[in-house]
């Protein structure tokens, strides 16, 4: 695995492994001096070479963990990651501390189904999940199932926002789009993440804020007087995406609040902007 240039093998090798054993990692150790079925060995090594490959672990079990849950995850959608958890982190925060004005909520760009899931487990509303990707969608509705709230989330295909009818109806929109820009996507990234994740959901253009054009210019038509919109962006688009949002649309500026949230690791995160009332 090392020699094959993969990251944190040794803990890929315990998640490998205890997926073949039904075990966990406590267990694997407790169980050091066992001998292993024929079965499960040959499983496991056929999964090693899968990994060797440099496909994720998170594909190879079609599990990963976010928010505390387990999730359903294939190649046709994004696996969930620790930067969504801290945009759902301010999400709540803000959405608890100061409501925004009621109406529907939107998970835009919903892939696995992470952001509608969670929004609708802690805040107990109904919630729209849109993607492009029917494939995205199916797994979000399998995992809406195994979480309890098939009956909270609508599930709709579309194209960003342009075919959403709910004129300035939404209350919270929260995405995570489209955001890595070309020169990443030709060199700058993971094998894992180039040759397996689905590059729909990840190729925002040449500076990578092209999908997030395309959101800003039609939120105000969608969101309601005083609605929050949470987005999640690339390290080096703070700047950029807060000039966006603090533009004028020829008739003043749309958004009255426009921040930018750094993560634990100091880097510029989540975008928050409120439609002016």
């Amino acid at each position: 695995m090392k020699a094959a240039g993969v990251p944190c093998a040794d803990t890929d090798i315990q998640l490998l492994l205890g997926h073949c054993l039904k075990m966990s990692r406590t267990q694997l150790y407790l169980a050091a001096d066992d001998e292993v079925a024929q079965g499960a060995e040959t499983l496991f090594l056929k999964l090693l070479e899968r990994r060797k490959k440099r496909e994720p672990v998170a594909y190879i079990l079609g599990e990963q963990e976010f928010w505390s849950l387990s999730f359903h995850v294939t190649r046709d959608v994004l696996i969930p990651r620790p930067e969504t958890e801290f945009l759902l982190e301010k999400v709540l925060e803000s959405v608890q501390s100061s409501p925004p004005p009621c109406g529907p909520i939107l998970d835009l760009c919903c892939g696995s189904g992470v952001i509608a899931i969670v929004l609708a487990l802690e805040l107990r509303r109904r919630v729209a999940a849109l993607d492009l990707s029917m494939a995205a969608l199916g797994v979000a509705r399998l995992n809406a199932e195994r979480h309890g709230v098939g009956e909270q989330i609508d599930f709709v295909q579309a194209d960003l926002l342009n075919s959403v009818l709910s004129a300035n109806g939404f209350s919270l929109i929260v995405s995570n789009p489209p955001y890595v820009s070309t020169a990443e996507m030709q060199g700058e990234m993971q094998p894992e993440v180039i040759g397996y994740e689905p590059h729909l959901a990840l190729d925002g253009g040449v500076d990578g804020l092209n999908i997030i054009e395309k959101i800003r210019s039609r939120l105000p038509f969608v969101l309601c007087p005083g609605g929050y919109f949470f987005m999640e962006i690339g390290e080096a688009q703070g700047p950029g995406v807060r000039e966006m949002f603090s533009l004028g649309d020829g008739h003043g500026a749309c958004f009255d609040l426009v921040e930018i949230y750094a993560d634990y690791a100091g880097k510029d995160r989540v975008l928050f902007a409120r439609l002016k009332k």
